[in-house]
């Protein structure tokens, strides 16, 4: 005769049972007066069950058909060590570790940090982990799920059963827990959880998974991550000063699964080791200086591009495992190039699998789909009011920077966080507590992101994709700011596309597109970006946006290059780009690499190589971003012959070099422009050169400045302009080992 009511054994059989621990394992018990053990274990694929102490057998009784066994111990006051000797239908017998004997992993601390949103590392806690317990290797598997009426791991290790791991909550945290012996890394799982909606049963992927399947398959991975050996110490103690406002930054925009396919293997994509092979040396002889990649975190849909997420902490296997992508990461840094990731907290989609409904309620996002919804996408939203939704996505953010190395992380749809009624109209939309249009939950969590990144990784770079006019994105949180280091310069990029799309004969009359920059260019810490978003859903590629025939074409898109990379701001080109790619990018095939047979697409890529290296050679070029000292107009009122000139400087004031872009195709001979010093000056660029596909249109490499002032300024240079063309001039005193450019009147 059982210990247990028949109330309680259908509950355990049938899985309804919300506290397994209560029943299952050892128990003491007294029976007829004395002290006893009960063991009990829910084995269905098991004939019969046996507990084995030291070699001793006790033969279970099963309680009930579908594999419900107990066995009694009179006189055992404590519980004592034992397995389970299972024998099979086949007639095998198999020797197991009882999950129910192990007590609990997580610690009351862990629980309590979790539950005020202050657990910075929750990805050391929640999820599977290998770890020891009393001698015995397993993986202990932990999930929040406040709601349900029952949590069990399932997965290949247990026949996908969810009667046989029924996990137990932890108190009053939400969180459910158990620790299951000899399941080691590579092992598939999910969590089965049955809802308060008439015990409804849904299968979610793990969110704190460190690896998941291929898309089409949608279960997380168990992944040992203290396996891999970094060897970037020498990257990592350089970074802060890599890194720094000051430093040169020019970042190559990557899809990791259009750069490169093998077309002659099925069109495949490349790995992250052979992409470790070739992107980042390419990256390198380009003059990057760092890689952002397009989100790699795992997600269903490839036409998302990776920005609708469903496993944030595991790297896609679209590429290969999670060791895989830390090679790749590491290949970067030794060859001196940093890597930044797409990181997307705004929202995330509504698969079966993902966070969505996760417990059978709105867990992580908001029920009322005025705050609930992305209308843009059709993707939930978070909800950061919730303490623990913002420990999910803070821990996330610290363990792609911890466990990965990242350097920075560029926050997608910022804007989109920071309204309530962004993209809505009226009445779709809940005002926040004083009435207004901000997302206050959002605006604390933003701060707070970047007050704990920066705290944790001081040598980090954090970016905002802001496109409205929030203030001080790009400044302290202790001065009122956001706390981002850089912010997207989405009007700079506007009114450059505009610009250089149109005709040069209509350009007199946009000569504002130009300067309307440099009003609000120290508002914030830019960073100028061409990024992908330019090059899709019908606006076609940055070269089918250059007017004209297509030597005009290649002379637009090399003038656009040169005067982004001399206007203040940081830098980021979307692949593709730097090869005059005509078609518009397509996530489902490579970049157009064949056409760099011709003259006109290897010259535009030798050009963007040129260009990144005088980036990060010149301090003019790089040092003074972010401050009125780093630039002074010359003159930008010749919009007639859509000329403008500017100088750039140093932190050295004499360290400077002049600009002058002439965006028509008409070459000017004899154009005066005024220079703040005198004597020689060298011709370090041309984007007209001829080994570039230009005309070759220069002034011979130096001119001499006059004493005769002009446009403001003590001295002068009558040089010619090349069409379409924008020249750097450095004082040959200052610069006596700059780069000998090809071009010759």
């Amino acid at each position: 005769m059982s210990t247990l009511s028949p109330e309680q054994i259908e509950a355990l059989v049938a899985a309804r049972c919300s506290l397994p621990f209560e029943e299952l394992g050892p128990h003491s018990a007294e029976i007829k007066g004395r002290p006893a053990q009960v063991i009990r274990a829910l084995l269905p694929h098991a004939k019969s069950v046996s507990v084995d102490r030291k070699g001793k057998l006790t033969v279970m009784e099963r309680i009930h058909k579908d594999g419900l066994f107990e066995a009694v111990f009179p006189g055992a006051a404590e519980a004592f060590p034992y397995q389970l000797r299972l024998e099979l239908p086949d007639g095998t017998t198999e020797t197991v570790e009882d999950p129910y004997r192990f007590p609990p992993v997580l610690g009351p601390l862990d629980l309590h940090l979790f539950g005020e949103g202050s657990h910075w590392r929750l990805y050391e806690k929640l999820g599977a982990h290998s770890i020891e317990r009393e001698g015995v290797r397993g993986t202990s598997f932990s999930v929040w799920a406040p709601n349900a009426l029952r949590v069990s791991v399932v997965g290949s290790f247990n026949r996908w059963d969810g009667r046989r791991h029924a996990m137990r909550p932890l108190g009053s945290s939400g969180v459910w827990e158990i620790f299951v012996p000899s399941v080691g890394p590579g092992q598939l799982y999910k969590f089965e959880i049955m809802t308060r909606h008439a015990g409804a049963i849904t299968l979610k992927a793990d969110p704190f998974g460190f690896a998941m399947e291929l898309r089409g398959n949608t279960a997380s991975i168990t992944w040992d991550l203290d396996r891999y050996t970094w060897k970037d110490s020498e990257w990592m103690a350089s970074r802060k000063a890599r890194q720094a406002l000051d430093a040169p930054i020019s970042i190559y925009e990557v899809h990791l699964g259009s750069w490169r396919r093998r077309t002659e293997e099925n069109n495949r994509w490349l790995t992250y080791r052979e992409l470790a092979d070739e992107l980042v040396p390419y990256a390198v002889e380009q003059g990057y200086t760092h890689l952002e990649l397009m989100p790699i975190c795992e997600h269903p849909f490839d036409g998302s591009w990776g920005y609708q997420t469903v496993g944030y902490f595991a790297p896609t296997s679209r590429f290969g495992t999670p060791d895989d992508f830390r090679h790749f990461v590491d290949r970067a840094h030794q060859a001196g190039l940093g890597v930044i990731l797409d990181w997307v907290p705004a929202h995330f989609p509504k698969d079966a699998h993902g966070l969505g409904f996760f417990d059978g309620t709105h867990l992580y996002e908001h029920a009322d789909p005025r705050q609930g919804i992305h209308k843009d996408w059709d993707t939930y939203i978070f909800n950061f009011g919730r303490n623990e939704v913002c420990a999910f996505l803070l821990s996330n953010a610290l363990f792609w920077l911890d466990q990965y190395h990242i350097d920075g992380l560029r926050v997608d749809a910022v804007a989109a966080m920071l309204y309530l009624d962004y993209s809505r109209n009226e009445g779709e939309w809940i005002p926040n507590r004083f009435g207004g249009r901000e997302n206050l939950e959002a605006v604390a969590f933003v701060k707070r992101f970047n007050e704990i990144v920066h705290e944790k990784f001081p040598d980090v770079i954090t970016c905002a994709e802001e496109s409205t006019a929030w203030p001080m994105v790009s400044r302290p949180v202790y001065l009122g700011g956001l706390g981002f280091d850089l912010k997207w310069n989405m009007g700079w990029m506007h009114d450059m596309l505009e610009y250089m799309s149109k005709d040069p004969v209509y350009r007199r009359y946009m000569q504002d597109k130009l300067t309307f920059s440099l009003f609000y260019a120290y508002t914030e810490n830019f960073l100028l970006p061409l990024s992908h978003d330019e090059v899709v859903h019908g606006k076609g590629s940055l070269m089918a946006k250059m007017p004209g025939d297509a030597w005009r074409a290649f002379a637009n898109l090399r003038a656009l290059f040169a005067y982004m990379y001399a206007h203040p701001g940081k830098k980021l080109l979307f692949m593709g780009g730097e090869i005059g790619q005509w078609q518009e990018w397509n996530h489902d095939a490579p970049l157009d690499w064949g056409l760099l047979q011709y003259p006109g697409h290897a010259g535009l890529q030798a050009f963007t190589r040129d260009l990144n290296r005088m980036y990060r050679a010149e301090p003019a070029l790089h040092q003074v971003d972010f401050e009125w000292s780093g630039f002074q107009w010359v003159d930008f009122r010749d919009a007639d012959q859509s000329v403008v000139s500017f100088v750039r400087r140093a932190r050295d004031p004499e360290d400077f070099l002049m600009v002058v872009s002439n965006l028509t195709p008409v070459p000017r001979r004899g154009y005066r422009v005024g220079v703040p010093d005198g004597g020689v000056y060298r011709e370090i660029l041309n984007s007209d050169s001829g080994q570039y596909g230009g005309s070759n249109t220069g002034n011979s490499g130096l001119v001499h400045a006059d004493d005769i002032p002009t446009q403001g300024q003590p001295h002068g240079l009558e040089i010619t302009l090349p069409p379409l063309g924008v020249l750097y001039l450095k004082p040959e005193v200052l610069h006596p080992n700059a780069l000998e450019p090809a071009a010759d009147e």
